[in-house]
């Protein structure tokens, strides 16, 4: 491993944390050169945020004043701050299931990143297995991109295929695309690591 220093990450997801599970693995396995600054989450219950605390991470639940959709500035500026404190060079969105906004936007210029279960721009928004399959798809597949003020429109950075196979249902097809996403969002962490 060269002697830069390690990417600094804050993560933030809403549910069961397997993307940040690839994430640590990863770095475990050294084909990621990076450090967990933070796990933030909106949920209480998330088990990301246990994850966090198993990787000696700083955890914090944050949740917001508003009930679902766009993140509130007041609620940003709280996120902003825990990453910003913890010096992190990379945000990662993995299954945080809300908006950012301008605050966060302007804190991390192309220094966020999401993962979608789809090949953008089809199939935006929550459910996009389903909605592959609805659209009679032949293959479907993840996406990593910065994030920008809309909803999964910002610049892709890349994309991993996944055939949809015959008898497919919602569930099937999406542990699939997970199966991809585990593999493609830490190596796009990578290549910013190595700074490509």
């Amino acid at each position: 491993m060269s002697g830069h220093r390690a990417i600094r990450l804050g993560v933030l997801g809403s549910g069961r944390g397997s993307n940040f599970e690839a994430i640590c693995r990863a770095i475990e396995q050294r084909t990621l050169h990076a450090e967990i600054g933070a796990v933030l989450s909106n949920q209480p219950g998330a088990r990301i945020l246990e994850l966090g605390r198993q990787c000696g991470a700083r955890t914090e639940c944050i949740v917001p004043i508003t009930p679902r959709g766009r993140l509130d500035a007041e609620t940003e500026e709280k996120y902003v701050g825990i990453l910003r404190q913890e010096n992190v060079d990379l945000v990662v969105l993995a299954g945080f299931m809300r908006i950012v906004g301008p605050v966060f936007l302007a804190a991390f210029p192309r220094r966020i990143i999401n993962i979608h279960p789809s090949l953008l721009p089809k199939h935006r928004g929550s459910d996009a297995a389903a909605q592959a399959l609805a659209a009679g798809d032949k293959v479907t597949g993840c996406t990593v991109h910065y994030v920008d003020a809309g909803v999964d429109t910002g610049e892709i950075i890349a994309q991993r295929e996944v055939p949809v196979q015959p008898g497919d249902t919602a569930e099937t097809l999406q542990a699939r695309i997970q199966t991809a996403e585990h593999e493609l969002l830490p190596a796009v962490i990578a290549a910013f690591a190595r700074h490509e």
